[in-house]
């Protein structure tokens, strides 16, 4: 399947890898990521809410050949400075003659005129990112109208010098490392090769044991594969630095899912058989002496 899209910059023959992932085109990697995650949660036909079959396959078409491909573009150092290098191209050529371009949806229209165009421009994405994946269907339409904020922007945030783009202080060569072992273990997870993302993140928590997301990720596969002595360590370690770590909070609720399937099914076995289930025995649940 293919995704065609012709407004805003797609309609210059670029791929709007910020519009595809729904972030600022001024958005630092930290703030990518976030949204990758969010996204591919959305998508990933193992964590989706759609009901409809044909939902989940489009999601599933979406997150491998239009979301993660954009993805990588900013995870790797080469792809991204070529990428900015054509975006500034793009809105220098766009600056001189602005009649090249169309603009067809009224929030791109408003942001041409209006004043404060900084602010309205984050207004605007925000109300289009927070519907942009839930429909399939609608998400090209979503896409393409968010391209075309980001053209308007563009235009409008030139004065003669190349775009502002913020450069990432340098990360240390672990961290490096291992943020890149954690991305190649989330593609890994998308296609189900689950043995290699562990691979992965085993050879990258032995560099820094203390990474939050390693730890988590690791948790959450061990969870998804049905191994939760293998997988609950690896939670705590997650929560215990970063109590807001997004894989590992996952994993806890795929626990608590668990958990409470097996709690009704224990009740009808054993009435009393004491409290907290198999969550409470996972996580810090008291034994019995």
């Amino acid at each position: 399947m293919s995704f065609k899209i012709n407004q805003g910059l797609f309609q210059l023959g670029i791929t709007d890898n910020h519009a595809i992932i729904g972030i600022k085109i001024d958005a630092d990697f930290n703030a990518i990521r976030k949204q990758y995650m969010r996204i591919a949660r959305r998508l990933h036909p193992d964590t989706s809410a759609f009901q409809e079959t044909e939902d989940k396959e489009l999601g599933k078409e979406l997150l491998a050949k239009l979301v993660s491909p954009a993805y990588n573009k900013f995870s790797k150092d080469d792809d991204k400075r070529e990428y900015e290098l054509l975006i500034n191209t793009i809105a220098d050529r766009i600056k001189k003659d602005p009649n090249s371009i169309e603009i067809s949806t009224e929030a791109a229209k408003q942001l041409q005129t209006i004043g404060d165009f900084n602010q309205a421009y984050e207004t605007s994405l925000q109300e289009l990112v927070e519907q942009q994946y839930e429909s399939p269907k609608q998400a090209l339409a979503r896409i393409g109208e968010i391209s075309e904020l980001n053209l308007v922007y563009l235009m409008r945030s030139r004065s003669g010098n190349v775009v502002a783009t913020p450069t990432p202080p340098p990360r240390p060569v672990k961290t490096s490392f291992v943020d890149k072992a954690c991305d190649r273990a989330v593609q890994l997870m998308e296609t189900s090769n689950y043995a290699k993302a562990i691979l992965e993140l085993k050879d990258a928590v032995k560099r820094e044991p203390s990474h939050p997301r390693c730890h988590g990720l690791l948790g959450l596969i061990y969870i998804k594969q049905n191994q939760p002595k293998l997988g609950t360590p690896h939670i705590r370690k997650a929560l215990s630095i970063d109590p807001n770590q997004p894989e590992a909070i996952e994993a806890q609720q795929l626990i608590q899912k668990t958990a409470t399937t097996s709690s009704v099914k224990g009740k009808s076995k054993k009435s009393g058989s004491g409290s907290g289930g198999l969550l409470g025995r996972l996580f810090g649940g008291s034994k019995k002496k």
